[in-house]
């Protein structure tokens, strides 16, 4: 069938409302009917019990039904026909309503019987389980057709069965109140189905009214566009119009700008940060913004129909991860740095000791090698970095020394320097430590003091890790590095963390329960001095034996 032929939303979303309706108002009623049947057939059982109970524990049936049952000979079927059981039984089955009331003796002939013809002999149906002191209650089918009955064995004076009582209840009688019952069922499902009718039209008209007359399918087809536009791409989008007031952002835009139900509220009561502001309105092409410890770059769109301009486009992209792995890899590369120092220098030691001893110069090289053991490691252009007794410390920062070096600047390490244990977080300790290192070179190499130094503190209780860095720099003057400004290129990190690096090293420290922080903005003798700390980056002092012993 075509989408032309089809049936329109409205009539299939209406049968398909009374087929849910039917079903269920047909379910229902077949289970309504099913418990009305089952509790029909229990009270009928029951009846029959009752009354077959009672008759059994009448003196004068037990008495009877004992002396008959310890006779010889056979019961005489004329003197019974006339006897005092088959009077009881008639009157019960008469004052009850019960289609019989049969009583048998311990042989299973019958004493006493609705059809007199049949008294003398035997029943039709099984009774040794009631001969055996059992109570019996079933639907079964007899010389008068099935029934609800009732078997209860008749006891002499002694507890012993000489006999039974069978009660019975006919089928039609017990489901006399079905009809009445079902025409009250289907009362209420006619009124149900009418309801359910009359619901739908109402809804229908509502639902038509609200849609303009649009199809769900085309507007399932407008929210699948919308969907894999705004949510199947990682970048978030915020849409405003020409008076401020955001009309689009998803679910990305919500997330890195933390803003909670932003659709049709102004944009200046969004609290975004001022970044973020002047681009979204023009003011600046692109920036960049640090948002709750994140790195976003932005970048904003006009968008124009036909001539006209209907608002602005903010995109913005998450560079935190970007710019972390760079931080990350500007470690490893000062690691690789200051192991190929290290490497060159112990080649040119062991080719000095190797061109003693081939030389026969055996008292020279045990000198050589003597003096090497008391100077220790590579020497590092590093003023007091045998303070540092951790030899990760003494590599990363040796490494910085050298890079130092080679833009003019000494690295020098701090006389208060104290370390007790050993840096258990290398990864962090380096991503917090070099970016303030070079952070402190570069504003060492653009300041106009001289010489040009870079002073490093490192304190450690065994637990924290106190880091502090100061320069030879001008200093910060009015700029507050933990807010970066906007720039133009993303990967630029100008002086003093004016670019994304000291807020990445912020999140680091903070996510260790730290801090970074300004001692100092800088003054006449020296620049900013910056400070952090990072907990549980150091080990104590016995943890560090253990691991070295």
């Amino acid at each position: 069938m075509t989408t032309k032929n089809r049936p329109r939303f409205a009539t299939r979303a209406l049968l398909l409302h009374l087929a849910t309706v039917a079903l269920v108002v047909g379910l229902c009623t077949g289970i309504y009917l099913a418990l009305a049947v089952q509790q029909l057939r229990a009270e009928a059982e029951s009846t029959a019990l009752g009354i077959a109970r009672t008759l059994a524990e009448d003196p004068q049936v037990r008495a009877e039904v004992a002396r008959i049952s310890s006779a010889a000979v056979r019961p005489d079927a004329e003197s019974l026909r006339d006897g005092e059981l088959q009077r009881t039984a008639t009157d019960v089955a008469e004052r009850t309503g019960a289609l019989f009331v049969v009583i048998a003796d311990d042989e299973g002939i019958r004493l006493a019987h609705p059809t007199p013809s049949r008294i003398g002999e035997e029943v039709s149906t099984p009774f040794e389980e009631v001969l055996a002191g059992n109570e019996v209650v079933d639907w079964q089918t007899g010389t008068l057709g099935e029934s609800a009955r009732a078997k209860v064995p008749v006891r002499d004076k002694t507890g012993t069965p000489v006999g039974e009582v069978s009660v019975g209840f006919e089928r039609t009688g017990v489901f006399d109140d079905l009809p009445p019952l079902l025409a009250v069922i289907g009362v209420t499902a006619v009124g149900a189905l009418t309801l359910a009718v009359l619901t739908f039209l109402l809804l229908r008209r509502r639902w038509e009214r609200l849609t303009l007359g649009v199809q769900p399918e085309e507007l399932v087809a407008l929210v699948q566009n919308q969907t894999a536009v705004l949510n199947g791409v990682d970048d978030g989008v915020l849409a405003v119009d020409t008076a401020g007031i955001v009309r689009v952002s998803n679910d990305a835009a919500d997330r890195m700008l933390g803003l909670t139900a932003p659709i049709g509220r102004p944009l200046t009561g969004l609290g975004l940060p001022p970044a973020a502001l002047e681009t979204v309105t023009g003011d600046r092409e692109r920036s960049t913004a640090v948002v709750d410890e994140r790195v976003l770059y932005l970048e904003s769109r006009p968008v124009v129909r036909d001539g006209r301009s209907l608002g602005d486009v903010l995109i913005i992209r998450d560079r935190t991860d970007l710019i972390a792995l760079t931080e990350r890899l500007d470690t490893v590369r000062t690691m690789t740095a200051a192991l190929r120092v290290q490497r060159h220098e112990f080649a040119n030691r062991m080719h000095v000791a190797a061109g003693l001893i081939d030389a026969e110069r055996v008292s020279d090289a045990r000198a050589f090698l003597g003096e090497l053991v008391e100077r220790g490691s590579v020497a590092f252009p590093v003023a007091g970095l045998g303070l540092l007794r951790d030899p990760f410390l003494t590599s990363f920062l040796g490494a910085k020394g050298v890079e130092a070096g080679e833009r003019g600047v000494s690295l020098r390490i701090a006389d208060d320097s104290q370390l007790l244990g050993s840096v258990a977080e290398p990864e962090d300790v380096a991503a917090v430590l070099g970016n303030l290192v070079d952070n402190a070179v570069t504003a060492a190499v653009a300041g106009e003091r001289t010489p040009r130094w870079v002073e490093v503190a490192v304190l450690g209780d065994g637990d924290a890790l106190v880091l502090t860095v100061a320069d030879s720099g001008a200093g910060l003057g009015s700029v507050d590095p933990m807010s970066p400004k906007p720039s133009d290129d993303v990967g630029s990190d100008r002086i003093h963390g004016h670019g994304l690096g000291l807020p990445l090293a912020r999140e680091i420290a903070r996510r260790r329960n730290g801090d970074l922080w300004i001692i100092d903005p800088g003054g006449t003798e020296c620049g900013a001095v910056f400070a952090a700390r990072l907990g549980g980056a150091v080990t104590d002092i016995t943890t560090a034996h253990e691991e070295h012993p």
